[in-house]
């Protein structure tokens, strides 16, 4: 049974009136090879006439954006030209790769009628050699994940296998994806080989590790120690979990940009500035 390293809380980091938490990093966590990022955007209900997610448009290259919505919607633009808007349920995924511009915005129906909204966005790094691949974006809604269910427990499998279950995702590395739904007193017993590193976010609720609490807004950090993960609901519960082999690849991060060394980080500006990430177009 994998043992728990460390519990971390995710801390307050509110974006303009967008309520956030931000789980990874915080003073207490850097990353856990290959997760990098996530925030947790609200729960909150916005009134009518509001304005919506603040993410307007912004550039990225050297890594993938993985955005859950669990409540509200996202409207998705980049500059390779794709658009969509995904409603609650659905996932986005999009890999920046060489670079693009996207916006993250909410739909002019939400802005118009508001309503409750819940969000997650998780970076994953890319390994070097995939750092410059093309962009790629995939927006999915709810019934386009495949699901598994058993009594009291429901996987929505974004990406790889989980309990039979094939995710929707193919990504570029062997990372696996996924988001559950607990009702109390349900309980499920993962097989995650002992040399991946896990990704377990407590969204909402209450759950039991191997024997350790996690309650809301909690990221867990475990040990590399065993390839089983029984977790046992104390709560309704949702919970983002993910595992990965980790690259063992130096990160150097600055804003938008996650590269492995400080030279590509600056190359990664100036391409910008050139206009090699394209065009934005309104």
């Amino acid at each position: 049974m994998r043992t728990v390293k460390k519990q971390h809380r995710a801390i307050s980091a509110p974006i303009a009136d967008l309520i956030t938490y931000r789980a990874l990093p915080t003073a207490s966590v850097e990353h856990i090879d290959p997760f990098l990022f996530l925030n947790h955007h609200g729960p909150q209900t916005y009134p009518p006439k509001n304005n919506g997610l603040p993410f307007g448009p912004h550039p990225h290259r050297g890594f993938e954006t993985v955005t859950f919505i669990l409540e509200g919607d996202i409207l998705h633009k980049d500059s390779s030209g794709h658009e969509s808007v995904i409603e609650a349920g659905g996932i986005q995924w999009m890999t920046a790769g060489r670079g693009l511009i996207h916006a993250e915005v909410s739909s002019d129906n939400f802005k118009r009628q508001g309503g409750p909204l819940e969000i997650l966005q998780l970076w994953v790094n890319l390994p070097a050699k995939d750092k410059l691949t093309e962009p790629r974006y995939i927006g999915l809604q709810r019934d386009d994940i495949p699901v598994w269910a058993q009594e009291g427990v429901v996987i929505h499998a974004v990406s790889g296998q989980w309990e039979g279950a094939a995710g929707a995702i193919q990504p570029l590395a062997d990372v696996q994806l996924a988001w559950l739904e607990f009702r109390t007193n349900s309980l499920i017993t993962l097989p995650i080989a002992a040399e991946r590193n896990i990704f377990f976010y407590v969204v909402a609720g209450k759950l039991r590790v191997n024997g350790t609490e996690a309650q809301s807004r909690q990221l867990v950090e475990f040990n590399n120690d065993g390839d089983a993960l029984p977790i046992e609901a104390l709560a309704d519960s949702v919970l983002l979990l993910g595992h990965a082999l980790p690259f063992n690849e130096p990160v150097v991060s600055y804003g938008p940009f996650v590269m492995n060394s400080e030279a590509e980080i600056q190359q990664a500006y100036r391409d910008y500035q050139a206009g090699l990430f394209g065009r934005w177009q309104e």
